[in-house]
């Protein structure tokens, strides 16, 4: 009886807080599908939109960390909610009082209120999860959201064609605050891992950059800076790379592209169950990658047909996600449950940066070199992956088990 309770209680923390993790990936992508329209409304250029959009991840970037830190000290609960409100106001007021200035200012602080996601949602499932039961926990988190990018772009084009695209805004602004009232009203089933123990100093500013700086952190920082490079590279230019390499139409290779990217939140609930069961998470992930480049070596230097290059595509989609539950397993591996929010915080500024810098990279690569070469640099990627992964996990204190 009480297995049960606790396991009906643990999936019920897991639903509420990958139910905020949806809202932040869903808010993610609510401007880019309004480009054509605010283009026209405001009377500026892409560049300009997009200067938007990295005002965003600028900001994400630079605050995650120092969040973490925050998460850790005053608790996780409240950070979350702040983070859903704020970012939920965000949408609203751009809705309410439309021009360019509000757009920039108001997507970087939804770039602040992203910030507090990782920190405080790994920080609390730590906590309120049974370790047995932690791989699903982060599968189901990062599966959900997977599924806001997914539904974003048409619950705009919907909203849009019943009303105007300001109305979409507010509306979508509104659900956000539905949501954080429904996590706060539930916010009792949360464990706080500040809170657990009051007896228990927190740790000192100093302690936790000591903490950040070592190098199992460092190179569960470049973990996820390698994860993400190698997920921008095929996402953002895949198209482009498959229709020169391969010699497919357009229409093929976004088919191909949408399977690589259906394929990939399938495989991160595989992997959920897999980190459950398995200890060395960083065998197994090293292992996900170099078959990732294998299979992405492949695609650069032999002539494939079409359906060998889509299950090529599939089972690197799949790989890519398998392997996110065993890296977060592996990333918890390196804390105390007191300072999971500022290690977690610290280590996911590496898809932040990865998201400045790859898109020129391999803009950069495709106009100066043969299409090929992006499908090698990915390859090559994922190997010095398995270097920061194997490494990481080797050095690791292993302060959970």
């Amino acid at each position: 009886m009480q297995d049960t309770q606790a396991l009906a209680k643990n999936y019920k923390v897991i639903g509420l807080v990958s139910t905020g993790h949806f809202v932040s990936h869903f808010y993610m992508l609510l401007i880019p599908p309004l480009f054509p329209l605010l283009r026209t409304e405001f009377g500026v250029g892409y560049t300009q939109l997009g200067l938007a959009i990295a005002a965003f991840s600028l900001v994400t970037g630079l605050t995650q960390a120092p969040i973490g830190f925050l998460v850790d000290r005053i608790g996780a609960r409240k950070i979350l909610l702040a983070g859903l409100t704020l970012e939920s106001l965000a949408f609203i007021l751009i809705g309410l009082w439309p021009s360019y200035a509000m757009l920039v200012a108001m997507m970087a602080v939804a770039g602040l209120a992203n910030a507090v996601f990782h920190p405080a949602d790994y920080a609390i499932l730590n906590a309120s999860v049974g370790g047995k039961r932690m791989g699903k926990a982060f599968s189901i988190h990062t599966a959900s959201g997977m599924l806001g990018n997914a539904v974003a772009p048409g619950t705009m084009v919907l909203l849009i064609y019943l009303a105007d695209w300001q109305t979409a805004l507010i509306i979508c602004g509104l659900f956000g605050i539905a949501v954080t009232l429904f996590i706060a009203i539930n916010a009792s089933l949360l464990r706080d891992p500040t809170l657990n123990d009051p007896e228990t100093a927190p740790p000192s500013a100093q302690d936790g950059l000591k903490l950040l700086f070592s190098l199992p952190v460092l190179l569960g920082a470049l973990f996820f800076l390698g994860i993400a490079v190698v997920g921008y590279g095929v996402s953002t230019f895949g198209i482009s790379t498959l229709t020169v390499i391969h010699n497919i139409s357009v229409a093929d290779a976004a088919a191909i592209l949408s399977a690589y990217l259906f394929a990939s939140p399938v495989g991160v609930l595989c992997g959920g169950w897999i980190a459950d069961r398995i200890h060395n998470h960083h065998i197994f992930a090293a292992s996900c990658f170099v078959l990732l480049a294998t299979l992405f070596f492949c695609l650069a230097g032999i002539n494939l047909d079409l359906v060998t290059i889509a299950a090529f595509l599939v089972c690197a989609g799949l790989l890519s996600g398998v392997v996110s539950p065993s890296r977060d397993m592996l990333i918890r591996s390196l804390a105390p449950p007191t300072e999971m929010g500022k290690v977690f915080g610290f280590v996911s500024t590496g898809f932040n940066v990865a998201g400045v810098v790859s898109p020129p990279l391999f803009g950069y690569i495709l106009d100066n070199h043969s299409a090929n070469s992006v499908f090698w640099c990915v390859g090559a990627v994922s190997l010095l992956t398995v270097v920061t992964v194997f490494t990481t996990g080797k050095k690791s204190p292993k302060h959970h088990t």
